[in-house]
């Protein structure tokens, strides 16, 4: 995989990707932030050497790099998912990548349920901790050891310093920013009545299928990581609607804005 990773980034470098600080994931219905970088670079996944490619429909699979808040950042504007039949290492090997291109802080975003009913659909949640209900680690692969240490540390995955900011912001700017524990899962499937009941008896207060094995990957790396999850409907498992992702992803363009003030105010804090 070193060898991998190394061809990726010289051929990016090569593309005058230089140097980002901060690198951004963005996810499921997430992916206006981008109007606000001024974009100096951009590649196509499909024209990146060793690159996944995104196959669902509303990710873009594009990496961007540019000016965000007077920082360098490099975003990924689309990611990947195991329910794509991508393994663990290649939904997670793009935050290798920008760990090499140089990024200190990875900034993530997600759609996800509320199985917390308390939190309601279009708010935000702030990652405070997480389950990992996927079935396996992306770390767990021969010559790991190589990339950073196998055994690696969870009792922090999400940076206290970073969030301690970003509740800062929202309340500085009027947003409802829950915090919570997300669950991890495969999908593409969505939750049964009885899953519900069983995230919210293990502590779950959103679930959505990405965010932990690119979150497991930073602290591999030693990056300092924090995700947000925007709630885009409520997994009430005595009143449980059929889910329509069109409206999923109308929630998630609703509670953009909101998203979008917090990482910009961040980075500039960064």
């Amino acid at each position: 995989m070193l060898n991998l990773i190394a061809e990726t980034v010289d051929h990016l470098k090569n593309k005058g990707f230089e140097n980002p600080e901060v690198g951004i994931i963005l996810g499921t219905g997430l992916g206006l932030l981008t109007n606000d970088i001024k974009i100096l670079q951009e590649i196509s996944y499909n024209d990146i050497p060793n690159f996944p490619t995104a196959t669902v429909e509303f990710h873009k699979g594009k990496l961007i790099y540019g000016m965000l808040a007077g920082k360098k950042v490099v975003v990924m504007q689309g990611r990947f998912h195991v329910y794509e039949g991508y393994s663990l290492q290649e939904v997670t090997y793009p935050v290798r990548v920008m760990e090499k291109l140089g990024i200190k802080s990875l900034l993530v975003s997600n759609a996800a349920g509320a199985i917390n009913l308390n939190f309601k659909k279009g708010e935000l949640m702030l990652l405070e901790d997480h389950i990992n209900l996927q079935g396996s680690s992306p770390l767990a692969f021969k010559g790991v050891e190589k990339l950073g240490e196998r055994f690696t540390d969870m009792s922090a995955p999400y940076d206290f310093s970073i969030n301690s900011k970003f509740e800062s912001i929202a309340k500085a700017n009027n947003v409802k920013l829950h915090k919570g524990t997300y669950a991890s899962v495969v999908g593409p499937q969505l939750e049964t009545r009885a899953e519900y009941r069983m995230l919210k008896i293990i502590g779950a207060d959103a679930v959505g299928m990405s965010t932990v094995p690119e979150v497991i990957v930073a602290n591999h790396l030693n990056l300092k990581v924090a995700a947000v999850s925007v709630l885009t409907d409520e997994c009430d498992p005595d009143d449980l609607k059929p889910v329509v992702i069109g409206e999923i992803i109308a929630m998630a363009a609703k509670a953009e804005p909101e998203m979008i003030v917090l990482f910009k105010k961040l980075i500039e804090q960064l």
